[in-house]
């Protein structure tokens, strides 16, 4: 005779909201350190891709030519 286990119902802040505020605060970090245009290590491809994307419009930014209108 086999018995059925029952699943355990997780409520979600049953998961540790520690953990949770860790990763808010790392999140945090690394946006501020993005948005002051600080250089952000890691391996994670996110992190990257949003370093990548500032830096090229900055680039943009400072290579665009002014458009001025004529009257």
């Amino acid at each position: 005779m086999t018995t059925k286990r029952r699943r355990r119902v997780r409520h979600p802040r049953s998961y540790g909201d520690a953990d949770l505020e860790g990763d808010v605060t790392r999140t945090d970090a690394v946006l501020d350190a993005l948005a002051r245009r600080e250089p952000v290590g890691g391996t994670d491809a996110a992190v990257r891709l949003l370093g990548a994307l500032i830096a090229d419009v900055d680039s943009q930014r400072l290579s665009s030519v002014s458009i001025t209108p004529s009257t």
